[in-house]
């Protein structure tokens, strides 16, 4: 899968799971069930501890979804993520390393960014989108602000976003968003609620009202 394959599948879905557990095999229960509820892209942090196993595991499993590996710090990381079967990193602020080799790799990389002038910065390296870290400290009117500035950037907000809120990112031009929080018990009503949410943001008003 390339990248633009992969960006592909964000941008449609709209959703990025975000799975953090306590080990390898909690991680890869609530990716699974993610996964099987209509969630096909799934990033599993790598603070979990064994991580990469899980990203593995899940990977070869279901090979039909979208894996990546979050809390990507430096080029080693990535790389071993690479190899464990991702096919995107998600890193918290922008490391140019971790950028160089994913690429290398052909992932797709979403460094972190919290202002204009480090989304631009994060643009110029190379990003293939990026991270909107904490979301919980900004707003969707401040997303809004910034893509006036900024139409060409492929934001994901991501920290602080749940079901309630998904709708008003994406409605502020968000391509999709990152949820962790919200889906931690993969339940099929959650994961259906919040795709059905971000759907229901792209649709186009009636101009009525």
């Amino acid at each position: 899968m390339y990248r633009w394959n992969v960006m592909d599948r964000v941008a449609r879905r709209g959703v990025v799971g975000i799975v953090r557990a306590t080990d390898a095999q909690a991680a890869e229960k609530t990716a699974l069930q993610v996964v099987d509820n209509g969630l096909d892209v799934v990033e599993i942090s790598l603070t979990t501890p064994g991580a990469l196993d899980a990203i593995a595991r899940v990977a070869t499993a279901r090979p039909d979804a979208v894996i990546g590996a979050g809390t990507v710090l430096d080029k080693t990381s990535a790389r071993l993520a690479a190899l464990a079967g991702a096919r995107f990193l998600v890193c918290p602020s922008l490391h140019p390393a971790v950028l160089a080799c994913g690429h290398r790799y052909g992932l797709a990389v979403l460094p972190g960014a919290a202002s204009a002038t480090e989304i631009v910065t994060a643009l110029e390296a190379g990003a293939d989108a990026v991270k909107l870290f904490p979301a919980r400290a900004f707003t969707p009117g401040v997303l809004r602000d910034l893509l006036q500035a900024l139409p060409q950037a492929p934001v994901v907000p991501t920290g602080g976003v749940d079901a309630a809120s998904a709708s008003e990112w994406i409605a502020a031009g968000a391509i999709a968003v990152g949820v962790g929080g919200a889906l931690a018990s993969g339940g099929a009503e959650t994961v259906r609620g919040l795709l059905e949410s971000v759907t229901d943001a792209r649709r186009p008003s009636d101009g009525v009202g």
